[in-house]
């Protein structure tokens, strides 16, 4: 148990408030919205994109009272009863605490790095070595400089063996990672390209990984991926070198498995891995080289590895019936990943009620001071249901303020669902692989043909995190969010910005903004495109007009002055070249003049678009806008007699040009994945979409594929047909080899024509099968290329009834 006051100690910090010395300290908190246990919390005001000082307000309101910071200048006179430690970076405070942390030690602590496969081969050593040991592994992939050093906190006196992940993306990151860590077991999971963005070389990123293993006793790892073996002491390797501790001698595939034949210490084994794609292959038998260097039985190794599965390692948020949503997080359970996803389940809004399934614990130890743990943890839920599964959690539904329903097992609970009503709420589905939980989330989730859209919640928030490391602090965030959100969804990427704090979401049409407000999204939104017929709904839920012309200018007042309503907001639209919508120059006269003597509205921001800002050869004309811009909106600003935010910058402006950026900016595109600019953002993807394979023919050579017998074959051929046509949103220009889909990381060709709801594909030079997943676009700005049209045309056609599938890792 630490207190405020060895914390202070720990820091060594000089400058110091303490209103209550020996308050204890159990959580490190560095968000105010997920804040768990606030008697014994301590919030780092941690600076990144934002300024953690700025949520002290909210942390302090939910109940924490002790505080590490970074200003000098923060006034602590508001919070007479909280502790307040200064020191020069509250990120290296929270480090520094974890490598205290950490020396309070001895058990093997297993320290996993590399470019793929850290967080994989962590979940499946836990799955491996739990039968004998207290196993503790880092949650989820929290392996960056802030998961690192929330993971190893967690450690606890009765766990045996620990297995921590690191993740780097950048030279000089390590160091911090390796203190923290400090590994007595280091591996090497491999050496790939991802974020080779960070290094300029390959063996740049092998000396900067090379660094977590600085006091490792062993480190275990492929002798493919490093060159100068012999050179490293205290290695452990495997490989097809002869010099290899472990020399793999053959591979070979079986049904759905591979079999790997072995020699070690001049004996062979056969290990019979349960998949067959290079990466999982790769990822056991580096599981295999850490259970043989901590001494196991090869009979016992043989045995495990035939029952590893494999891992979902993300929560997914899917339709359900009834008017409900389903978070499907049914692969692993323990307190940590349960806190991540109770976190997830509190970002919904949608619906007022929330319930949890919830299943036993395994290969963990039932403690009395686990059961406190997860009462406390249920308990600081607003849940309306909570349904316990396995006997082993029955001993808290006493405790729990909750309606609790209790079940033996998994199949009791599916005997039950018809009884149990559920509807108009968020259900999270929480709970380890032993338990077949999916088989509840198949009953509960509403039913759709095999092509699904999968959107990347966790990517649309680090796209935007990207996006706001741009601007200046003081700069205001709008986002697009229009024509369900590019395609990307409705409530699920709002509830996603909303807790992020952004400033402002915008919708084309009222109907957007209605839907929003019912799904309980609070945040202002403006429109885009309000006329009449839509004030009554403008007015009922909230939102923002934006006002383009006289015509609608005069319409709302009038509709204002109808129901004797004043300072209602507004935004005032400019053109300034882009000739779409807006007030010109020649018509904003008139528009002075009304809005001077106007009561009923209060103008919120004045703005323009910019025609071509992702163009430089079209200078000029952007710097002519952003001029013109300006004298207007100061023009307007003078009128009107107070001041308004002033924006102009859309994605790309954002990007271009900085110095527009004013007093707020609108990031559209961007955030869904999509640069078309060439400034390399390395934005990460966040639509991926996806059908199978239903059917494959084997034809001759000169028969057709498809209508019109378009598709003609030039040689014996396989053809696959596949789940999407145009009703899907795949538009026939895709067809006859214009389109390309991907199996199994092969991209192959469309043949023939585009049907309504399948088209067929040329698999003759792969391997696939039937049931194969096929991801649609492989590239999506080539796709769009192909066809002569931008992303934006393909993310917004793919129709509504393809199923949204949400997931956050």
């Amino acid at each position: 148990m630490y207190t405020i006051t060895s914390v202070l100690q720990i820091l060594s910090s000089e400058h110091y408030f303490l209103s209550d010395h020996g308050q204890a300290i159990s959580e490190l908190v560095y968000d105010s919205r997920k804040v768990r246990n606030v008697k014994e919390g301590l919030f780092f005001a941690i600076k990144s994109s934002r300024d953690g000082h700025q949520f002290i307000p909210d942390a302090y309101e939910k109940g924490i009272r002790s505080f590490v910071v970074s200003d000098e200048n923060f006034s602590i006179s508001p919070y007479p009863d909280a502790n307040f430690i200064w020191v020069e970076d509250a990120l290296k405070a929270i480090q520094a605490l974890a490598e205290f942390h950490r020396k309070m030690f001895t058990i093997p602590v297993i320290g996993i790095t590399g470019s793929n496969g850290k967080t994989i081969v962590k979940e499946w050593l836990y799955q491996l070595l739990s039968v004998e040991h207290n196993v503790y592994r880092s949650p989820k992939s929290y392996n960056s400089q802030l998961g690192v050093a929330l993971s190893v906190w967690n450690l606890q006196a009765d766990h045996t063996i620990a297995i921590i992940e690191a993740g780097i993306s950048r030279a000089g990151e390590m160091e911090a990672l390796q203190k923290m860590i400090n590994p007595s077991i280091g591996i090497l999971t491999n050496l790939g390209i991802a974020h080779m963005e960070g290094f300029s070389s390959k063996a740049e990123k092998l000396e900067e990984k090379w660094k977590l293993f600085k006091n490792a006793k062993h480190v275990l790892f492929s002798s493919h991926y490093v060159a100068e073996v012999e050179s490293i002491q205290n290695r452990f390797t495997w490989g097809t070198r002869e010099s290899d501790d472990l020399h793999i001698l053959n591979l070979s595939s079986l049904h759905a498995e591979s079999k790997v034949t072995a020699r070690y210490r001049e004996k062979d084994f056969e290990f019979i891995i349960p998949f067959q794609d290079k990466a999982s292959i790769e990822n056991v038998i580096t599981c295999i080289i850490v259970m043989i260097r901590l001494g196991y039985d090869f009979s016992v190794i043989q045995n495990r590895i035939k029952g590893l599965k494999r891992l979902e390692m993300r929560l997914q948020l899917k339709k359900g019936k009834n008017n409900c949503s389903i978070i499907d997080d049914t692969y692993s359970n323990d307190l940590a990943s349960l806190q991540i996803a109770l976190d997830f389940l509190n970002q919904q809004n949608q619906y007022s009620e929330k319930s949890l399934i919830l299943s036993g614990f395994v290969d963990v130890k039932s403690t009395q001071e686990m059961m406190d743990k997860l009462t406390h943890l249920l308990n600081n839920q607003m849940l309306k249901r909570v349904i316990l599964i396995d006997p082993s959690l029955f001993s808290v539904a006493a405790e729990i303020h909750s309606e609790v329903l209790c079940y033996t097992s998994t199949a009791e609970l599916l005997a039950d669902l018809p009884r149990i009503h559920f509807s108009n709420e968020t259900i999270l589905i929480k709970g380890a692989r032993k338990f077949r939980l999916e088989e509840v989330s198949q009953q509960l989730v509403e039913k759709s043909h095999d092509t699904v859209l999968e959107i990347n919640l966790k990517a649309i928030e680090n796209n935007l995190i990207h996006y706001r490391s741009l601007l200046r602090k003081d700069v205001k965030l709008m986002a697009m969010v229009k024509a369900f959100s590019y395609g990307s969804g409705s409530f699920e990427v709002a509830n996603i910005l909303q807790f992020n704090k952004l400033d402002y979401l915008t919708v084309a049409f009222v109907d957007e903004g209605v839907e929003l407000r019912k799904a309980g999204v609070t945040l202002p939104i403006m429109v885009l495109s309000p006329h009449e017929g839509t004030f009554d709904d403008i007015l009922s839920y909230g939102l923002e007009p934006e006002i383009y012309s006289m015509r609608i200018l005069n319409a709302f007042i009038k509709f204002l002055v109808d129901r004797q309503i004043k300072d209602y907001p507004i935004h005032i639209k400019l053109d300034t070249g882009m000739h779409r919508l807006g007030f010109t120059a020649n018509e904003l006269e008139d528009a002075f003049a009304v809005l001077d003597n106007s009561l009923q509205i209060k103008v919120v921001s004045v703005f323009s678009h910019l025609a071509a800002s992702a163009d430089i050869a079209l200078k000029e004309f952007t710097t002519r806008q952003i001029e013109e811009f300006k004298t207007l909106a100061f023009r307007l600003e003078s009128v009107l007699g107070y001041t308004v935010l002033k924006h102009i910058c859309n994605t790309a402006g954002i990007v271009n040009w900085p110095e527009a950026q004013m007093d707020m900016v609108r990031l559209g595109i961007g955030l869904y994945g999509i640069d078309l600019s060439d400034n390399a953002l390395h934005l990460e993807p966040v639509n991926v979409l996806k059908t199978t394979i239903s059917q494959i023919k084997k034809l001759n050579k000169e028969e057709t594929v498809g209508y019109d017998r378009k598709g003609v074959l030039k040689r014996d051929s396989r053809i696959a047909t596949v789940k999407i046509g145009y009703a899907d949103g795949y538009d026939r220009r895709f067809g006859n080899g214009v389109g390309k889909m991907m199996i199994a990381g092969q991209i192959i060709p469309v043949i023939g024509n585009i049907c309504m709801d399948m088209c067929m594909l040329d698999i003759t030079d792969i391997t696939a099968n039937e049931g194969d997943e096929v991801v649609v676009f492989p590239d999506l700005l080539q796709a769009a290329k192909d066809i002569g049209t931008i992303p934006y045309e393909l993310l917004v056609g793919i129709s509504s009834r393809v199923k949204r599938i949400y997931f956050y890792e």
